[in-house]
């Protein structure tokens, strides 16, 4: 599977506005059919761009879901929990191995 195309910050923002600007001009017009119309135009594909122009949405407060910020900090937090459970676990060797050694009759 090839690599995911990266289109260039401003060819982003270009499209984004495009589509905002297509549906202001024509209230009737779907989101759907506002980025093929833009998409086709400026070279970018109709998935991407309507995942673009739905997060822009998202993190701009008019529609509902996780924001792009919100993302990247929960994404954190996962890392950092996902860290603190390897570190604890060493820990909880380490304890355990040197109770062994102070006293071997311990179960553990």
């Amino acid at each position: 599977m090839p690599a995911p195309r990266k289109y260039p910050a401003e060819l982003r923002e270009r499209s984004m506005r495009l589509v905002r600007e297509a549906q202001e001009q024509d209230p009737e017009l779907s989101l759907n059919a506002a980025v093929v119309r833009i998409g086709q135009r400026v070279g970018v594909n109709k998935d991407t761009l309507r995942g673009w122009c739905k997060q822009a949405d998202i993190d701009a407060g008019r529609r509902p879901g996780t924001t792009t910020s919100d993302a990247q900090r929960i994404k954190d937090l996962e890392a950092e929990v996902h860290e603190l459970k390897r570190a604890n676990e060493i820990l909880l060797a380490a304890s355990s191995f040197f109770a062994r050694e102070l006293d071997p009759r311990l179960p553990w």
